[in-house]
């Protein structure tokens, strides 16, 4: 009697778990709130597909429960033989029909969104004066951050994707090093990135950002690529076009960005130690060894993950390996307090949205 209570009370606890848990989702992150066509699209099909599982559970227990309350042996006695249906035309007709038209039910649509949300013939679509009809962002995963090109506007940036909403965005996806995989969860969702193919797919973005808790879409990487895998995350702002196009401005303007007389300690030593491999103007090629930091005073993380403050990015410059193991920046610990504020707030300074 006791064991039966305590499963009963084990199964009570699972099921308030279960409820209490599914209000724990995070708008930028969750896939159970879609903010975009794509993942609007994919969230019907997983709650079509859901409930017909759940259908087919309801009636395959609903079938064995009674079963063992209308023919068990205190009823029925010990000699009861149930009536034979083996052979039946019937029966079989109705358990090879019924499956058939559910896995049909799945499949139509599945295979239908397949088909549209691979549809990427627009991406090089141009008008009459030779200009790209559709934006298109050429993403490239690294170990263990993301760069993003927009090659048809001549900008680079890193860590943080910026995008107009309502209208399709393209992506051409691929890595540098080892497998990776790109996912935003509350827009759409993943797709690898491999070395050697690029992999295209296009996500809709529908909500503005700055109305989420910290102003950002959370993206991740969705395949192990390493120790510091679940450290790669990349941030998205979603904006009206109108914001967008001015931002594009403000970003292929940071060529000529003039040094401040009250940060130029730290732009010099930034120049002699970091240059090499972070960019700080978004014009330009991509493929640079580290993030581009043209943006770096907008960002809301340092290193991906990390709180955006002077201190945190301090630590991360002197111990990269601690904050991300396997990263491939290297640690500065020559660098002084007082050179260490000045390289501080010099990169704070970087902005674009100030």
């Amino acid at each position: 009697m006791m064991k039966g209570l305590k499963k009963w009370r084990l199964f009570s606890l699972l099921a308030a778990l279960t409820v209490f848990l599914a209000g724990c989702g995070q708008e930028e992150l969750s896939t159970l709130l879609p903010a975009g066509e794509v993942g609007r699209d994919q969230f019907n099909l997983l709650m079509l597909t859901s409930a017909i599982m759940l259908l087919v559970i309801f009636v395959v227990v609903t079938i064995y429960v009674i079963s063992l309350i209308r023919f068990r042996r205190s009823k029925l006695g010990e000699d009861h033989i149930p009536e034979q249906v083996e052979g039946s035309h019937t029966l079989e007709l109705i358990w090879t029909i019924i499956p058939i038209i559910l896995v049909l039910i799945m499949a139509v649509p599945s295979v239908y969104y397949t088909y549209k949300l691979g549809d990427v013939s627009a991406m090089d679509a141009v008008d009459e004066d030779g200009n790209a009809e559709n934006l298109v962002v050429d993403v490239t995963a690294k170990l263990y951050w993301w760069e993003f090109e927009y090659p048809d506007l001549g900008i680079v940036t890193a860590q943080e994707l910026v995008v107009p909403m309502d209208e399709k965005v393209y992506f051409n996806l691929i890595a540098a090093d080892v497998k990776h995989s790109f996912w935003i969860p509350a827009v759409g969702g993943k797709l690898d990135t491999n070395v050697e193919n690029v992999n295209k797919f296009y996500l809709v973005f529908e909500k503005d950002s700055k109305d989420l808790k910290d102003g950002v879409f959370y993206g991740k990487c969705a395949e192990l690529c390493g120790p510091s895998h679940a450290l790669m995350d990349f941030k998205v702002k979603t904006m009206p076009r109108a914001e967008f196009d001015n931002w594009v401005t403000a970003m292929q303007a940071t060529g000529d960005r003039v040094a401040d007389t009250a940060v130029s300690q730290g732009e010099e030593l930034f120049a002699q130690s970091c240059i090499g491999c972070h960019a700080v103007s978004a014009v330009g090629e991509s493929g640079a060894a580290g993030p581009n930091l043209a943006t770096f005073g907008d960002r809301n993380r340092v290193a991906g993950y990390m709180d955006h403050t002077e201190e945190d990015l301090k630590n991360w410059i002197t111990d990269t390996q601690k904050y991300k193991p396997g990263n491939t920046m290297p640690s500065f610990t020559q660098f002084s307090d007082e050179e260490l504020d000045a390289i501080a707030a010099y990169l704070m300074g970087l902005s674009v949205e100030k």
